[in-house]
């Protein structure tokens, strides 16, 4: 497979430990009960997040996204943010992890006493599971690029599901990205209900058209921490940016087309729907960009280290 979640392979994998409500198992012995609301109705909610020299990035940011899906679907975790930080470091510190990991933490409702959407029939308390990887980014992804499809399938309206809700409910992006696999793209990309750009489906889109970085309003795409962060450093190094509504017309006539993510950080877009974009390349905005992301990095880094 090509996309953004390519990373070089780490036999050390294959022996970690995960975390399942205060206990660890084998990887191959890590299981839940088929009574898991996230397993039976998709009842849950997750974050991932990456640690450098130490220093979990953005953690706060995570958090914060976090427990605002928390609140937005009734989900009462348990457990304050100390208390969860605390649990994510027991996780590395088991698996002796310090550097190029990557961390995704997954919270569902808990065990229903029957198969049923009831929040109601929960019989125990949420269940969190924490899975560690030792994953380092394939650079040459990053070199070659990414071609996309536009997908049928639509981001949905905020009324009845809020495309900024990261939870386990993703059938609609499954579906997105096996249109676009079938398409013979690495990925997809999806419009809002208006017929607009809005996201891919597991990364925020971003164009480049002279000299100026164009993203979607945020209205109808996940609330990336990396798209923030992107849009952050831009704004400071003087790029003119601008979240708005465009559509395939836009793209099409692109300079350049990146990607966003917490994993893969910036990834460039080659070509979309068979059209080479710009010069079919890793484009020097792009390059830029992501520079500036990877020096905002070391600075959580060092603030980090210095308990900031």
């Amino acid at each position: 497979m090509h996309g953004t979640h390519n990373a070089l392979a780490d036999t050390r994998n294959e022996k970690v430990k995960i975390y399942i409500n205060g206990e660890f198992f084998p990887r191959n012995e890590a299981k839940i009960s088929v009574f898991d609301s996230g397993y039976l109705v998709g009842d849950g909610i997750w974050e991932a997040v990456r640690l450098y020299d130490g220093v979990l990035v953005f953690l706060d940011l995570h958090l914060d996204r976090l427990f605002q899906a928390a609140a937005t679907i009734g989900m009462d975790l348990k457990m304050d943010r100390a208390a969860l930080t605390e649990k994510i470091w027991e996780t590395l510190r088991i698996n002796e992890m310090t550097d190029q990991v990557h961390i995704r933490f997954m919270i569902t409702r808990g065990i229903k006493k029957t198969p049923s959407q009831d929040p109601r029939l929960t019989i125990s308390g949420p269940n969190l599971v924490i899975i560690a990887e030792h994953k380092k980014a394939d650079n040459t992804t990053k070199e070659k690029g990414i071609t996309l499809f536009t997908s049928t399938v639509r981001r949905g309206s905020p009324d009845y599901l809020d495309p900024r809700l990261n939870c386990h409910s993703k059938l609609h992006e499954v579906q997105a990205l096996i249109q676009a696999i079938e398409a013979g793209a690495d990925e997809a990309l999806m419009l809002d209900t208006q017929g607009f750009v809005s996201t891919c489906n597991a990364t925020n889109f971003f164009i480049i058209k002279n000299g100026e970085l164009w993203t979607s309003t945020g209205q109808y795409c996940m609330n990336g921490i990396t798209r923030g962060n992107i849009l952050r450093v831009a704004r400071r190094h003087g790029m003119p940016v601008f979240e708005k509504n465009f559509s395939l017309f836009d793209v099409y006539g692109a300079d350049e087309a990146f990607v966003t993510g917490t994993f893969g950080g910036v990834t460039p877009v080659i070509k979309i729907d068979g059209r080479v974009i710009g010069a079919g390349n890793y484009g020097a905005h792009s390059r830029q960009l992501s520079v500036w992301y990877q020096e905002l990095i070391l600075e959580e880094v060092e603030k980090g280290k210095a308990g900031l």
